[in-house]
């Protein structure tokens, strides 16, 4: 059975062990990298790195970089791409969660528009204008 967030930190809070945490709980730990997590994105979508790369207008060279873990991209740079794949908000989440950037936060108007712009598939061109038109700094 799998354990939620909720109920492993609940274990932590009680347990006075950490070793005994960890060998108790591996198998609920996320351990992928961002490379590997991406990777399996673009597979489930069926999208190649070249085209998430050219649908989220990031650099050609510096996207490959991201995809082979030898840059880590910024909170707005890995939406772009997340927006390039066709990622969900759940997806996005948890990629913005594996380089530790906050979250897109709903009552942030910002991250709203952004949001609302992955709620619906649209592109980051799109994304952009909708920023723009509400005096937000696009994606960049």
């Amino acid at each position: 059975m799998k354990k939620s967030t909720d109920e492993l930190l609940n274990i932590l809070k009680s347990n006075s062990n950490l070793d005994d945490y960890f060998s108790e709980n591996r198998d609920y730990m996320q351990y992928a990298t961002l490379p590997q997590m991406l990777e399996s994105l673009i597979l489930s979508k069926k999208i190649s790195k070249s085209e998430a790369i050219n649908n989220s207008l990031i650099e050609k060279h510096y996207g490959y970089q991201i995809f082979k873990g030898i840059k880590t991209p910024s909170r707005d740079k890995l939406i772009m791409l997340c927006i390039g794949i066709g990622a969900d908000l759940s997806q996005t989440s948890k990629l913005l969660n594996c380089i530790k950037a906050s979250p897109l936060y709903a009552k942030d108007g910002r991250d709203a528009v952004i949001m609302f712009g992955i709620l619906h598939r649209l592109s980051v061109i799109d994304i952009n204008l909708m920023l723009y038109d509400r005096g937000y700094t696009p994606l960049e």
